[in-house]
């Protein structure tokens, strides 16, 4: 399953915005691996208070998203979808621009995750 951890300021989240990043993420793994694809994506934001975030050994209060995408390592190379690490990484940081604004793109940091066959599972079961 694809999942998506997102840390960022919590002062640039509101229910406008976190639906909007939970939409636009699921959308944009969609857009390079197919809609049907998308309806497994997770999605967890998770706020960071101002005071907690640094940026060059300074408190920062800029929304800063970190965006991490864990998914098997064997979709990052299949055949039918040729550049998907560049896809993602442009399709996410697109989302991510399109809800909070163009002014954070340059701010969007995407970290792709790859899982080894045989090291996630669900419901107790490897998969």
């Amino acid at each position: 399953m694809p999942h998506f951890t997102v840390h960022i300021s919590e002062t640039a989240l509101d229910e406008k915005v976190e639906e909007g990043l939970i939409s636009g993420l699921t959308d944009a793994v969609g857009s390079v691996y197919g809609e049907r694809f998308g309806r497994l994506v997770a999605v967890d934001l998770i706020g960071i208070p101002p005071h907690r975030r640094g940026i060059g050994g300074v408190p920062s209060g800029q929304a800063a998203p970190n965006v991490t995408l864990s998914l098997r390592e064997a979709a990052y190379r299949h055949p039918k979808v040729p550049d998907a690490p560049a896809r993602l990484i442009a399709s996410i940081t697109e989302a991510v621009a399109g809800v909070l604004g163009e002014e954070v793109r340059e701010q969007v940091t995407v970290g792709l995750l790859a899982v080894p066959d045989g090291r996630s599972g669900v419901g107790g079961q490897v998969a």
